[in-house]
């Protein structure tokens, strides 16, 4: 064999289909006509072409490895134009393969899309779960012709431009000898078949519109964003095809009383000054039901009391987060004489009458109680 077909693509005999055909694909790019229209590119492009031919063909490749000459020239590159050469293959080099290629006709039936829908919720729901009724607006099966897109009585027929095979090949002349090229056939869309009595009903799909509800389990812990996937209840796919997944997207609305960060519920709870000074107790409505919470006498603006475990429900891996309550201390107002008599005669006991400059952090700790709960948000 006077030409080395293997040294031609740069591959060692042994190199397997996939190995080859990258090397074709490389070649080809830098040495197509389009690219390098010298006659010497040219040649090369031929050669390495040809040897892309025997190589990529397994019976082609055994009888050179043999010793043969696959192409029937005596070793020559003349045989490349009586080949018929498959121009997709060139086209593959220079547009990644595979997809712009059409092998014969394609199914009718095809996987209908994934659909998305956003639902409200309160924050108890998201918290604890629960179920929900949707309404959705899908594509379902068409009763009348039960998928298959056909009037009563009729069937599919054969393309009569393509005979069944849902492509159109042409062969035209070229520098390279024969070029063969293949589109998707005209008439038929490339299915190898037409429908001459669609149903009347789905237009030939195989599918209408439909409203429909459906009942959704919501799970603990769920967030805004969380997207609970529901598979086979999205669109039916063209005449029969399987169908898609809907995907119901949360939204939880804003409590008037607790504010959510992750697994973790926070509120506000306002203290009396007297009972803050002296101590009290308290009654907090919680998701879980009514807490009574003890605050400890001499308690300050911007303390914290926790509950575990009456926070939000963890997603993933169980269990809940806690509750924190902020503690406002709240002054009163609108006095009338006797009480403030009885503050200036407290406040003399206390040695209270003159005001004092009491240093404070700059920053966050000097933003009031909500400044505060806010800084607590973004350090979690």
């Amino acid at each position: 064999m006077a030409t080395d077909y293997y040294a031609l693509l740069g591959v060692s005999r042994d190199a397997s289909g996939e190995d080859i055909k990258k090397a074709y694909r490389r070649l080809a790019r830098e040495l197509h006509p389009d690219v390098n229209p010298d006659p010497e590119h040219q040649d090369r492009f031929k050669q390495v072409t040809a040897a892309y031919e025997v190589l990529s063909d397994p019976e082609k490749r055994q009888m050179y490895d043999m010793g043969g000459d696959p192409l029937g020239q005596g070793g020559g590159f003349g045989g490349f134009g009586a080949t018929g050469f498959d121009f997709g293959d060139i086209m593959d080099a220079f547009f990644g393969g595979g997809g712009s290629r059409s092998r014969g006709p394609r199914t009718r039936a095809r996987r209908g899309q994934d659909a998305l829908v956003r639902i409200q919720i309160d924050l108890p729901t998201a918290v604890f779960g629960g179920e929900r009724e949707i309404t959705v607006d899908t594509a379902t099966t068409c009763a009348t012709c039960a998928g298959s897109g056909l009037s009563e009585g009729s069937q599919v027929e054969t393309c009569v431009m393509c005979k069944g095979a849902g492509e159109i090949q042409s062969v035209q002349r070229s520098f390279l000898g024969q070029v063969m090229t293949s589109r998707p056939c005209p008439q038929c869309q490339g299915f190898g078949t037409t429908i001459p009595h669609p149903c009347t009903e789905c237009s030939g799909e195989g599918r209408v519109r439909t409203r429909r509800n459906l009942t959704i389990k919501i799970p603990p812990g769920v967030d805004t964003g969380t997207r609970i996937q529901l598979q086979g209840e999205g669109e039916v796919g063209p005449n029969g095809g399987t169908v898609g997944d809907l995907f119901v997207e949360i939204v939880v609305e804003p409590h008037p009383v607790f504010e959510r960060n992750g697994d973790e519920l926070h509120c506000v709870v306002a203290i009396p000054m007297a009972s803050a000074a002296l101590g009290t107790t308290v009654q907090l409505d919680t998701l879980d039901g009514p807490e009574e919470i003890t605050v400890s006498a001499g308690t300050q603006t911007g303390e914290t009391l926790t509950l575990r475990g009456k926070g939000a429900a963890r997603l993933r891996g169980g269990g809940r987060g806690d509750l924190f309550i902020h503690v406002d201390v709240q002054v009163p107002t609108g006095l009338d004489a006797r009480q403030q008599e009885l503050l200036r005669e407290f406040a003399d006991l206390r040695g209270e009458q003159a005001v004092h400059t009491v240093q404070t952090k700059a920053g966050p700790e000097g933003g009031g109680l909500f400044g505060r709960l806010k800084d607590a948000f973004s350090s979690r």
